[in-house]
C-alpha cells in the first residue's frame, strides 16, 4: 500500500473477536499501526507512548488501531498489563499485514525468518492513507510524539 491508496474496509477482529470496519471510524483520522509481537519489548515501548498519548489524539479526532499477528486471548493479556485505551487486531490469518504490504522475510542474529515490519499508516477521513512512518524511522519509545509532530503539519 501506498500513499494515496484507498486502505481496506475490513481490519478484521479485534480482541474481542468483534470484526472492526474501517467505516467505522469515517470522519476521523485513523493512526494503524502494525508491529510485531505482544509484549516485546520495542512493541511495548510503542504501545506505551500510544496509551500515553491516546487522550490528545483521541481529541483531536483521531483514532489508534494496532495490529500484529497474534491472537485475540495474547491481545486482552497486552492490554490488561498496560492498560492501553485501543483496539488491537488480532490478525492471525495475516490477512491485513499481506494487503499492507508488512509481512516479509526478517533476520535476526542471522536466522531469517517471516514477521511483520513496524509501519504506521496514517489514514485520512475518507479511509484514504495519507502518510506512512517505514520501520527505520520509527522510535518506539516516541512514536506517539512523531505521530503528533505529523498531525500537527
Amino acid at each position: 500500500m501506498n500513499v494515496g491508496d484507498k486502505a481496506p474496509e475490513v481490519l478484521g477482529l479485534n480482541e474481542k473477536g468483534e470484526e472492526i470496519l474501517l467505516s467505522q471510524y469515517r470522519g476521523k483520522k485513523v493512526v494503524l499501526y502494525f508491529y510485531p509481537k505482544d509484549n516485546t519489548s520495542g512493541c511495548t515501548a510503542e504501545a506505551c507512548s500510544l496509551r500515553d498519548q491516546y487522550a490528545d489524539l483521541k481529541e483531536a479526532g483521531v483514532e489508534v488501531i494496532g495490529v500484529s499477528v497474534d491472537s485475540a486471548a495474547s491481545h486482552q493479556k497486552f492490554i490488561a498489563k498496560h492498560e492501553l485505551p485501543f483496539t488491537l487486531i488480532a490478525d492471525t490469518e495475516k490477512t491485513l499485514v499481506e494487503a499492507m504490504g508488512v509481512w516479509g522475510e526478517k533476520s535476526m542474529y542471522g536466522r531469517k525468518y517471516m514477521g511483520t515490519f513496524r509501519t504506521t499508516f496514517i489514514i485520512n477521513e475518507e479511509g484514504v492513507i495519507e502518510h506512512i512512518f517505514l520501520p527505520k524511522q520509527i522510535k518506539t519509545k516516541t512514536h506517539a510524539d512523531q505521530i503528533r509532530d505529523y498531525l500537527k503539519g
